[in-house]
């Protein structure tokens, strides 16, 4: 079973997906939301095809730890999804994402009318990779 990692934005959210191993995150794709039946089909689609078991969701923290302005409504979009898709969503700190996916399409030169969309797989594939490795540290807790 995978793992798909989300960066909800207002009007697009990038996916990311594990390995069946829940080892590794890639970038899948960005979906332009157009609202509640073809946004949940889209997403029920994935999580089929996928066979996803959680969703990962990033929540904007503030440096300082606190919910960021977007939280309570990347929080609705989290409870929405579950009832839609039927799968357990984790919310999971996004902090300096965006940052460090704007670093790896610089080094990358990624095409600019590409940029946003790939933006938000990246930003997707970052929030999954951490939530992935947290697994893997909690599994070596004695």
């Amino acid at each position: 079973m995978r793992i798909l990692g989300l960066d909800y934005g207002d009007r697009r959210v990038g996916l990311a997906v594990s390995d069946p191993l829940q080892l590794t995150a890639q970038p899948l794709d960005t979906r332009l939301l157009t609202g509640p039946e073809g946004d949940a089909k889209y997403f029920q689609d994935i999580v089929l095809r996928y066979e996803v078991e959680t969703i990962v969701v990033g929540i904007p923290v503030r440096m300082d730890g606190s919910p960021g302005t977007r939280a309570e409504k990347t929080r609705e979009f989290g409870r929405w999804l579950e009832r839609a898709v039927g799968r357990p969503i984790i919310f999971w700190d996004e902090r300096l994402t965006t940052r460090q996916a704007q670093g790896v399409m610089k080094s990358q030169k990624v095409r600019i009318k590409d940029k946003k969309s790939v933006e938000n797989q990246i930003s997707a594939s970052i929030i999954l990779a951490g939530y992935l490795e947290s697994l893997r540290d909690d599994s070596h807790d004695p």
